[in-house]
């Protein structure tokens, strides 16, 4: 990764999370048509892009990382409670295990996303024969992902009571563990055998995240999605599919 997209990761979420200072009510509605975006979004990068080389390369385990990348978020998520798809849900009684859980499931998963960023852009180079004008959607993907859920997060902890300096440091943690993943994935060379198993551990992540957020509905009573979603989710399923034109 360049400098430039170490600082965009960053501040992208950074000051995207900064914005839960600036209201005093949850704005639920814009936050679900940012999440449907980024879910359609980052669902057709997985299938685009990641799942292809993955399953092309040959490695029989990549299937079974794909699952457990799956799995190991949905544990993450009972960490976490849901902040990831802009779930808030305020505990009755601030606790520090409370606030320790919430980020020491984001940060897991942030930082395990991260990863993939150090040596994605060759591995995309290689796939597409010298092509890279579009290497850079899974860094997009991950952005678009991580502002709302920096917005939620800042979000709960204020209305959690949680003292402001606290609740900046949690963002700056936040913001700092994918640019951090991906740092530290830099300092090595790994085999291609392990760059496979990564990419398909966050693959199964990403299916995981990107589905709960397209099958939740607006109406807790029936099946339905309002139009304004269903752009949402047009809009980023259109914008990845033209990434491999």
């Amino acid at each position: 990764m360049h400098l430039w997209e170490y600082i965009l990761l960053f501040g992208s979420v950074f000051l995207g999370g900064s914005t839960g200072f600036l209201f005093p009510k949850e704005r639920k509605g814009l936050l679900q048509i940012v999440l449907s975006f980024s879910g359609a979004y980052i669902l057709g990068i997985a299938v685009l892009h990641l799942m292809p080389w993955a399953f092309g390369s040959g490695d029989s385990q990549a299937g079974l990382f794909v699952l457990l990348g799956f799995f190991v978020q949905l544990l993450l998520e009972q960490l976490s409670a849901g902040v990831e798809h802009g779930h808030i849900h305020a505990p009755h009684h601030l606790s520090a295990g409370f606030v320790f859980s919430v980020m020491f499931g984001l940060c897991v998963h942030a930082f395990v996303e991260g990863i993939p960023l150090s040596y994605y852009g060759g591995m995309h180079e290689v796939q597409h024969g010298g092509h890279t004008h579009t290497q850079n959607h899974l860094l997009y993907g991950i952005i678009l992902h991580h502002i709302p859920a920096a917005f939620a997060l800042v979000f709960l902890l204020i209305i959690s009571k949680l003292r402001r300096i606290w609740i900046w440091a949690c963002l700056f943690l936040f913001a700092a563990m994918s640019p951090f993943g991906a740092w530290l994935a830099s300092l090595y060379v790994l085999p291609e055998t392990v760059q496979v198993k990564i990419i398909a551990f966050v693959i199964g992540s990403l299916l995981h995240i990107s589905t709960v957020i397209l099958f939740e509905m607006d109406s807790t009573s029936h099946h339905y999605i309002s139009w304004k979603k269903l752009l949402a989710i047009s809009a980023g399923l259109g914008i990845a599919i033209l990434t491999i034109l």
